[in-house]
């Protein structure tokens, strides 16, 4: 089924569930700090949900989403502190938008939801009234005084980190380290030259033979004889030269990788720096459910690279929590169960495989497959024959969806099912994985596959448009070469058998906007991602496994899209390190925009038949009705989540205007109308923005920015958008 198959009924359900839950994590995350950033990201997603409600005409919803919005505002602008009791009254009312976006269209006007909403509404006007004597302050990091512009900053909201020096030191041992082996791979050039020289001297003694027998001259003979000479000589100086090259390289290396190894050893942390607040954080957990738990720590002293432990802080509180609320049973049924009436968690950090293996594991009750199994029918995850096949492994991968969680009822501890969300999220974005097994003890055990550090990476290298890739091998399922004949399409998206499973294949040069290779026998492919979410990157050839130094791209680039950073091949070449997550993310809008075209060579022509245009918006219920009026006048339409999105697509394609959202975020609709139009190549696209946002001082805005039009969303009703749009660019063809 493809996105022109929902109605905007089932796609505003899909985005109030996003929402919804971003709404819920940003919440929860308030009762730690609060901070602008946060403040920014809640204000967003309220207000997205509720320019999805007035599309689908939930006028209540409309209302609730707006009073979080105004609530949120006022919290920045400091009328409004967020206290914890704020915040309880606030999740009530996110907790109600849940229920409603779960809910078929019709029940959301039944009048049991229209009072549940009714009194939510009145509930958040009661605690947002703005209170200046009352207003938020947003913690200060303790920092020297005379350090008073960084406090400042973070009293704003922004974190101003002082340059870390030993992450510059460890960068440059880094390329030493590169440069080293670099240096190895030549005096092992120098060795194969040596042998070279053997075989010259072979030749030349062949020669002497044959001229011997041909013709006796000794002058001949002679030239041999000084031509051997100097060979022999030539020889002795090349192999002293290999001798020392050898001798100095390894010299180097041995230094080196010692060097490399103290700094990367001053980095490290023992796993207890980390471990720290766990027991309390576990006892404050259990005192509120009334279990009765205790914490072993094992592996204390293990060395931890301070950033990854940094990272760590998150996921670990998640799964400890977890394994408290759903993992540890009440003592009563323990003991009916024949257990001893003190559950018992052990977190464990190692190293293993050359990866920092960190584990929680329970012995509680265990994950109840069958209620996994019936909640991923009831969410509409698969079908009951489907979900009746899937082995062990295949249902735990349910668990870390976004919104999937096995409470019935939301409590202060778990049920908005964002935990194993976030804790696989966290744990992805520094090149680890996450996995549920098997527990010794009877009841679950989480396993964390990390990274020892993160300024070294191990890559696959390819080849793409004739250029040097490279793909965090930690990211890589599997590399392969599939046969022509082995590929299928199926509604128009190519695929290939796996292990007995279909997954789909896109062309990198599609992805990076590169050229696109020839069609051959069989094809190079890379599968990113992971067991339910696997993708096949079609490359040009394979190139080979390296341990590049990562390096980040310069500030002034921004996030380019599809790019994580950059690094030296060990001949000096540089290449671009590839951002998988961003990747995955490109094909689904590409395949969501029904964009991917056939791996084999296209002609221009072909591609560009029809006029283009480019949807940008954050709303998934607003972009997906702009597009199919759009298309339905028979244009080509491709869609952006937001301004980086769209600047990304707009660089790398063509297209003859830009309709565009303001509010987004990473880069709003402000924003990029100036980059476009202060860009030389560009500033000839016309850009329309399409907005809710109608006030006079609004529209000026986006004019005084460069929009050649400026609509309010109200006109989606109307034709004046489809309008315009003819009167800028003409018709389809």
């Amino acid at each position: 089924m493809s996105i022109d198959d929902f109605s905007l009924s089932d796609l505003f359900r899909v985005e109030a569930q996003s929402q919804v839950a971003k709404l819920s994590d940003g919440l929860i995350s308030l009762d730690e700090r609060v901070t602008a950033e946060q403040l920014e990201e809640l204000m967003r997603a309220a207000h997205s949900l509720k320019g999805a409600a007035r599309i689908v005409g939930h006028d209540r919803v409309v209302r609730l989403a707006h009073e979080l919005e105004e609530c949120f505002v006022a919290a920045q602008e400091g009328g409004v502190a967020l206290t914890g009791d704020r915040v309880d009254v606030l999740l009530r009312g996110v907790d109600i938008l849940a229920k409603v976006a779960s809910q078929d269209p019709d029940d959301i006007e039944t009048p049991q939801s229209k009072a549940a909403l009714d009194a939510a509404v009145a509930e958040l006007r009661a605690i947002c009234t703005r209170d200046v004597q009352a207003a938020v302050r947003l913690p200060v990091l303790a920092v020297p005084q005379e350090n008073k512009s960084v406090a400042a900053s973070d009293a704003a909201g922004l974190t101003l980190a002082a340059p870390d020096h030993s992450e510059r030191l460890l960068s440059l041992a880094g390329e030493a380290l590169v440069a080293s082996r670099v240096l190895l791979e030549h005096t092992r050039v120098e060795t194969l030259a040596r042998r070279g020289a053997v075989g010259l001297e072979r030749a030349l003694e062949e020669l002497r033979t044959t001229i011997a027998t041909i013709a006796n001259r000794p002058d001949a003979d002679r030239a041999v004889a000084t031509l051997r000479t100097a060979l022999a000589a030539a020889t002795a100086q090349q192999r002293e030269r290999a001798l020392a090259l050898d001798t100095i390289g390894q010299r180097v290396s041995d230094v080196v990788e010692t060097l490399y190894q103290g700094v990367l050893d001053a980095r490290m942390r023992p796993f207890a720096d980390g471990a720290a607040g766990m027991p309390r954080m576990v006892r404050d957990i259990s005192r509120e459910l009334g279990r009765n738990v205790r914490l072993v720590i094992t592996g204390e002293s293990t060395p931890v690279d301070r950033e990854v432990l940094r990272r760590l802080e998150a996921p670990l509180g998640h799964l400890l929590r977890n394994a408290v609320d759903h993992g540890i049973e009440p003592s009563k049924e323990r003991l009916a169960n024949g257990k001893a009436a003190r559950g018992t968690i052990q977190v464990e950090a190692r190293h293993t495989g050359g990866r920092l293996l960190v584990s929680v594991d329970d012995d509680g009750r265990g994950i109840d497959l069958q209620r996994v199994r019936a909640r991923v029918v009831q969410r509409g995850l698969a079908d009951s024959a489907a979900a009746s096949e899937m082995s062990d492994v295949e249902l735990s991968h349910f668990l870390f969806l976004p919104g999937f969680t096995l409470r019935d009822e939301v409590t202060s501890i778990s049920g908005r099912g964002v935990g194993l969300d976030a804790v696989h999220a966290a744990v992805r974005e520094i090149g680890g994985d996450v996995r549920v097994v098997r527990s010794a003890a009877g009841g679950t055990r989480f396993e964390m596959h990390l990274p020892l550090t993160l300024s070294v990476v191990r890559a696959l290298v390819v080849e793409i448009g004739r250029e040097s890739y490279a793909i965090p091998l930690a990211r890589v399922h599997r590399i392969l070469r599939v046969p022509r004949d082995e590929m299928a399409s199926v509604e128009g998206r190519q695929q290939f058998t796996l292990d007995d499973r279909q997954v789909g294949l896109i062309g990198a040069h599609q992805l990076l906007g590169t050229m696109s290779p020839d069609a051959g026998e069989t094809t190079a492919v890379v599968v990113i991602g992971d067991h339910e979410s696997a993708l096949g990157i079609v490359v040009d050839a394979f190139v080979g496994e390296h341990e590049l130094v990562l390096r980040g791209l310069d500030a002034r680039l921004g996030k380019v899209q599809d790019v994580g950073g950059a690094a030296l091949l060990p001949d000096g070449a540089p290449t671009l390190v590839l951002d998988v997550d961003d990747l995955m993310r490109t094909a689904a809008h590409l395949i969501a925009s029904g964009r991917p075209h056939s791996l084999r060579q296209e002609s221009a022509a072909g591609v560009h038949a029809r006029k283009r245009v480019l949807v940008v918006d954050d709303s998934l219920t607003v972009r997906e009705l702009e597009r199919k009026m759009i298309e339905g006048q028979g244009y080509a339409v491709d869609v952006a989540v937001d301004g980086m999105d769209a600047w990304n697509a707009i660089r790398k394609g063509h297209y003859d205007l830009v309709v565009t959202d303001v509010d987004m975020p990473r880069m709003d609709g402000i924003e990029l109308v100036t980059r476009i139009k202060g860009d030389p190549l560009l500033t000839r696209i016309p850009v329309m923005i399409v907005s809710y946002k109608d006030r006079d001082e609004d529209r000026r805005r986006g004019l005084d920015a460069g929009a050649d039009y400026y609509l309010t969303k109200g006109s989606f009703y109307d034709e004046t958008m489809l309008r315009a749009i003819e009167d800028f660019i003409g018709g389809a063809a």
